[in-house]
Order: structure tokens, then C-alpha cells, then sequence
């Protein structure tokens, strides 16, 4: 635990560093923080936190920097959120999801000045109507609509071979049975009606089944990112090409970005995942600001900003909420 004294001390160099990019120094520090201390009292206090693990001495300088541990002790603790004037427009014109989603990602880089990262909605797995095409043998198409009108379509390859009347008597049952259901559902109940269908029917609906559930998954992870070229303006990148090329490594692994933002799906409001503190954000040099955002009052999908472990917190926030709040209204329509 920390006195009063020594998270002064702390959210002082933290501002400072935040907005200066340089070590700071126990003069420094007493300036900024106000307090009528000794040079020699706030070193006994640095040393104290450092101990702690919240502050670190770069070999070059007398001068401290936040360490992860530290930036998550102010940001859970002493961040406070200040409102200033953000040029965000009033709404997002409603449009195509994938439009308001690419405006989305450009919005959160152009506020931030850092990257804008948004995972696109998660379509319905519902069906509406599915279709089986033999292509030539152990071989066939899976064709979905969705109630939305939206089509995918698989190809699947089979150990046994169908012909083209087992395959419509396979996809007539599932229309007739299952239509309006998720996928994941349909599977589901297929395992508990075998002994009610014919064994090459069941094997080739269960087949069929899991190629569209793999299907409409592979439809949805999509991650729309924009602003990466930020980074070469920002010093702590512009300085150590290492940092640089791991920030551009984990816009390449989209998938790794996915589990990141999926985590933040599953909280209510703004979250933020400091680099260095656990293995959800990989690389000491980022830090992701993200929130949920909704469609007709349900989560569908993720949004943040990326950027460097030194940023303006309490504007970040503002900027991720906003823009949360007005895709939300964008996708459901709301002026």
C-alpha cells in the first residue's frame, strides 16, 4: 500500500513522462508535484517505488519512467478523467456495416493519432435456407442463405461419396427441420436424433453442418485496422525499429488481435490492457484502449486504440467511448 505522499509522487512523474517523453528527475518532481519536499526525500520515496516495481532507472539517467505495474496503479487509481473539446462528429452516417465500420477505425486513428482497430460485427449463424451441389465425386458445395439474405458458401470434401438425390433429401430435412435455427444448435440436435435417420444421411448432414459452421466463423473475423503508419511519429517507436516491428507483427497476426478484442467484448464500458502486464497484450511497448459496442442493445463486436504504453490515457477513454456510442447508434439505426 502507498500514502498519500508516494501516489502523488507517482501520478506526478506518470503526467510528466506522459507528456514529455523524458526520465524525471526528483527536481522535476517536486516541482510538478507541488509539494514542499527535499530532492533527498523524493529519491527515498523513487527508491521505495522502485522497489515496488512501479517505477524504473533507465541506465542513461538519474531520471525514472513508469513501468506497466506502474501505469495500471494510476490508471486503476488517479486517472482523472478530464472532458476536453475532441473533434468527433455528432453521429456516424448510417450506412452499410461495413462502411460505418471502416469510418469507425479511421475516426479512432484520426482522434488518437495513434492506430484505430474495430472487429466487424458478428453476423447471426441463423439459416434460413441451405443447399447441397455435388461437384464431382466425395466432393460438394454447401450454399447458405441467412434471414438477412447474406450467402456463403464451402466446399467439402467427404470419405464417402453422395449423389445429388441423397444430397437434396439431406438438405430438404435440415430446410424442414431446422430452418430459422443457429448452426451451432442444429449440430447439436443432429447428435441426438442418429438413431431416427438412415447412417449415411446423418453423416453427411453432421459433415455439411460443420463446413458452414467453419464457414460463417472464417465470415466473421474480420478485423478492420486503421492508421498503422501513426507509429513512425511517435518517438518510442521512431527510436527502436524492434518496437516498431512488433506493433506491425500483431496487426499482421489478426488473430491475436481478435483474442485481444474479444476479451474487452465480454466488460461493459472502457477497458484498458497495458503492454507487459499479462500475455493478452504480448509487447511492453503497446498499450489497447477498447469498449464493447452494440447493435439494437446487444454486443456485437469490439473497437479501440492502440498505441504506446506513454499516452494520454483520460483522452483515449473519451475518444474509445465516444466512438463507441456512435457506431452503436450508427448500426441500430438511432439518429
Amino acid at each position: 500500500m502507498l500514502d498519500d505522499r508516494a501516489k502523488l509522487l507517482l501520478k506526478a512523474l506518470i503526467e510528466r513522462y506522459i507528456a514529455e517523453g523524458q526520465p524525471v528527475g526528483s527536481r522535476t518532481l517536486s516541482r510538478a508535484s507541488g509539494l514542499e519536499l527535499s530532492p533527498a526525500t523524493i529519491r527515498n520515496v523513487m527508491s521505495d517505488l522502485e522497489e515496488l516495481g512501479l517505477v524504473a532507472s533507465p541506465h542513461t539517467s538519474a531520471g525514472r519512467i513508469p513501468t506497466a505495474r506502474g501505469y495500471r496503479l494510476f490508471v486503476d487509481t488517479m486517472l482523472t478523467a478530464r472532458r476536453t473539446d475532441l473533434a468527433a462528429p455528432a453521429s456516424l452516417p448510417p450506412d452499410q456495416p461495413q462502411k460505418v465500420i471502416a469510418n469507425a477505425a479511421h475516426m479512432l486513428s484520426n482522434m488518437s493519432q495513434f492506430v484505430g482497430v474495430v472487429v466487424a460485427p458478428r453476423r447471426s449463424s441463423v439459416f434460413r435456407h441451405i443447399e447441397f451441389l455435388r461437384l464431382s465425386e466425395r466432393r460438394f458445395l454447401v450454399i447458405i442463405v441467412s434471414p438477412e439474405g447474406d450467402v456463403q458458401n464451402r466446399v467439402v470434401h467427404t470419405a464417402a461419396d453422395y449423389t445429388q438425390s441423397q444430397l437434396a433429401e439431406a438438405a430438404n430435412y435440415l430446410n424442414a427441420n431446422y430452418a430459422g435455427l443457429a448452426i451451432e444448435e442444429v449440430r447439436e440436435r443432429l447428435k441426438g436424433e442418429v438413431e431416427q435417420l438412415r447412417g449415411e444421411i446423418v453423416t453427411l448432414m453432421q459433415t455439411a453442418v460443420e463446413a458452414s459452421s467453419e464457414a460463417m466463423q472464417q465470415d466473421q473475423d474480420e478485423v478492420v485496422i486503421s492508421g498503422e503508419r501513426n507509429l513512425l511519429s511517435v518517438s518510442d517507436f521512431a527510436s527502436d525499429m524492434t518496437h516498431l516491428r512488433h506493433a506491425f507483427e500483431l496487426f499482421e497476426q489478426k488473430t491475436q488481435l481478435m483474442r485481444l478484442l474479444d476479451v474487452s467484448s465480454q466488460a461493459e464500458g472502457v477497458r484498458i490492457y497495458i503492454g507487459g502486464e499479462s500475455q493478452i497484450v504480448p509487447f511492453e511497448e503497446l498499450s489497447v484502449v477498447s469498449a464493447p459496442y452494440e447493435v439494437d442493445g446487444q454486443v456485437v463486436g469490439t473497437l479501440g486504440v492502440i498505441g504506446p504504453t506513454r499516452m494520454a490515457y483520460d483522452r483515449m477513454i473519451q475518444i474509445v467511448d465516444i466512438t463507441s456510442r456512435l457506431v452503436s447508434n450508427a448500426l441500430s439505426h438511432k439518429p
